[in-house]
């Protein structure tokens, strides 16, 4: 990317948007050279979206439930935002919405997501719980590229945490969260400067110095 044409990203959200905001907090101090054209979510009351407008990023309210029954109309009008957006790059922070085979194929290698595990241990909802019932020591967070699977795309960069002996879902999701915020934006910047590269199914990013 040039100085005068920085990476555009779209991120969809649903809730609170803690990493997205981490995203915008990065960008503000210019440590993250990236712009966000555009935050999507499928709810209209997700304090995500005061976040965007306090950073004046464009953001748009795309219901899922005016689709129902139809997730390719729900797909496609996302699409439509993003690239009239000028888009190249989908984030997925905290969008607690599955997305179809078609939307990912037509997004390949162009959509990435953080999942509060290390991947590929404990995939799919309540990551952080699965990990204190399957008894790890260590646990922690997977930024990857999004496929077809359920959390089994490509794995670009990991964090751990331990696990301590008398965590709970919210003290261990906590510590996770923590090292989500400072390694999302870092991925945006390899992914910025063109670092990561995916070869034999495997993301592999030259001089890592995360």
């Amino acid at each position: 990317m040039s100085a005068t044409s920085p990476l555009t990203v779209g991120i969809l959200v649903s809730g609170r948007g803690s990493n997205m905001l981490s995203i915008l907090r990065k960008i503000d101090s210019g440590e993250l050279p990236i712009r966000v054209g555009l935050v999507i979510s499928n709810k209209p009351d997700a304090p995500a979206l005061e976040h965007a407008q306090s950073h004046g990023v464009p953001s748009v309210v795309i219901n899922h439930k005016d689709y129902r029954g139809d997730k390719p109309g729900f797909e496609a009008a996302m699409d439509r935002a993003l690239r009239d957006h000028g888009v190249s790059l989908v984030v997925l922070a905290g969008f607690m919405r599955l997305l179809s085979p078609n939307f990912v194929r037509q997004w390949a290698h162009q959509i990435i997501n953080i999942h509060p595990s290390l991947l590929p241990a404990f995939p799919g909802l309540n990551a952080q719980q699965q990990a204190l019932d399957a008894g790890v020591k260590i646990s922690g967070c997977t930024v990857h590229f999004v496929d077809e699977g359920t959390d089994t795309g490509p794995i670009i960069a990991q964090r751990a945490v331990p696990v301590r002996n008398h965590d709970t879902d919210d003290t261990l999701s906590a510590r996770i969260l923590c090292e989500e915020h400072s390694l999302y934006p870092l991925v945006l910047r390899w992914y910025s400067e063109n670092r990561i590269s995916i070869q034999n199914g495997h993301a592999l990013v030259e001089s890592s110095d995360g």
